[in-house]
């Protein structure tokens, strides 16, 4: 392995570290930063789920951007540009309702945090699926599944690194803190060297690259790539419902101990951390990665039938629960793996980065849906009937999927039959 591929998966494994990082601070600051913004009661459900909703359309528009960024200028741009992005919307989003007469204003506290949220979420669209691409193209066809692995498995680490800075500084510290590892990363990334697979294609002018419509000209690519989403519904749906409103959700369920987000955020994390390991390893031994997608998607359902219907009492049981659910989310690498590999180079990092955040994107309707049902059947049953939608998607999704284990990555999406790039 050279120098430059193991920078790459350095750099690939801290970027989303950083991506985790944000994420999961939302989820533990939720109720200590509106609080100290004058929310309170019901209303921290609501204005976060509004919050997390703008966080997510970031995400959605990111996706796409960077993703045709990545296919046209390059997968290191397209790395560089979004944690510039995210350190600066990060930085801003410690002094929320503190910018002067002027801002506050024009904009209430909650909507500048909004504006923040969406800033931020669109510049973390694109760590995941370009870190990803690239590790991709360096590495042997062999041995993707490793590099992968140890990207995510690093990634996730942010989770409880979230945690830990939340429990030493303030809420506003720990958005700035993750603002500036972004930029500590930024110097980091310059050097590193662009995929050998992609420098192949810049050189073909003919080629139509990081178009983002080529996706719906043919149902052979739309198919795969509404597929590739559509297989990681449930992943985000644990964190989105289950994860995030875990105090309410356990409240409900008769845990008698008090939940705290923070805490199930924290094993949620650790769950994934090991889980990405063992996901990862299974591919490689198994040689599949549908095998490694369908055994840890069951598995996800099989926790959900477990948190709703088994009593818990106490919060060592409910925490345990969380952990298991962690643990079997573990299959979003996995999953952004296949998107990469699903596709031609010309449209690779479009795919590989606008996936994840189009699965990140479904938080929008799917708490949109929660909050719509929860009225009339209670916060746990709406929570079930949402797991039930997605579980149905992601297991017909499972189904249509392609094997992609071990295949070739140096050819080029068109309209024709797929072509091997060169002359």
């Amino acid at each position: 392995m050279s120098n430059n591929t193991r920078l790459a998966i350095l750099v690939a494994a801290l970027g989303y570290f950083v991506d985790v990082y944000d994420l999961i601070l939302f989820t533990i600051l939720r109720v200590p930063s509106l609080t100290d913004l004058g929310v309170s009661g019901d209303q921290l459900v609501t204005v976060g789920t509004y919050l997390l909703n703008w966080q997510m359309s970031g995400f959605l528009i990111g996706g796409v951007l960077w993703g045709v960024i990545g296919d046209k200028v390059g997968r290191i741009e397209l790395l560089f540009g979004s944690i510039l992005l995210y350190s600066v919307g990060n930085i801003l989003n410690g002094f929320v309702g503190q910018f002067g007469p002027g801002v506050d204003a024009m904009l209430s506290p909650i909507d500048q945090y909004a504006a923040l949220r969406f800033l931020t979420g669109i510049g973390l669209a694109g760590e995941i699926g370009g870190g990803i691409t690239l590790v991709a193209e360096l590495l042997p066809r062999q041995t993707r599944g490793y590099g992968t692995t140890i990207v995510v498995a690093t990634g996730v680490a942010g989770a409880v690194a979230a945690a830990l800075v939340y429990e030493y500084f303030s809420w506003r510290s720990a958005y700035i803190v993750g603002g500036v590892m972004g930029l500590a990363l930024l110097f980091l990334r310059l050097s590193v060297a662009e995929s050998g697979i992609f420098k192949s294609l810049a050189n073909q002018e003919h080629v139509a690259r990081g178009n983002f419509f080529m996706l719906f000209t043919s149902w052979d690519r739309f198919s795969r790539y509404a597929n590739c989403i559509l297989v990681g519904l449930p992943i985000w749906y644990s964190l989105a419902i289950i994860v995030t409103f875990s105090p309410e959700i356990a409240h409900a369920l008769g845990v008698v101990d008090k939940i705290v987000a923070g805490t199930s955020v924290f094993w949620f994390y650790c769950g994934i951390t090991l889980g990405s390991v063992a996901n990862g390893l299974f591919s490689q031994y198994m040689r599949s990665r549908k095998i490694a997608l369908g055994v840890f998607l069951c598995a996800l359902l099989v926790s959900f039938a477990v948190i709703f219907h088994v009593p818990l009492r106490t919060a060592q049981e409910f925490y345990s629960v969380i952990f298991v659910i962690g643990f079997c989310t573990a299959y979003w690498a996995m999953m952004v793996t296949v998107a990469a590999e699903q596709f031609g180079t010309n449209l690779r990092a479009t795919v590989a980065t606008s996936v994840p955040n189009f699965v990140r994107g479904f938080t929008v309707p799917i708490t949109l849906l929660f909050a719509y049902i929860r009225p009339d059947v209670g916060i746990v049953g709406a929570a079930e009937v949402v797991a039930i939608l997605v579980a149905a998607f992601a297991l017909y999704a499972l189904f249509a999927l392609r094997e992609t284990f071990n295949v070739d990555l140096d050819y080029l999406e068109t309209d024709a039959k797929p072509s091997k790039q060169g002359p």
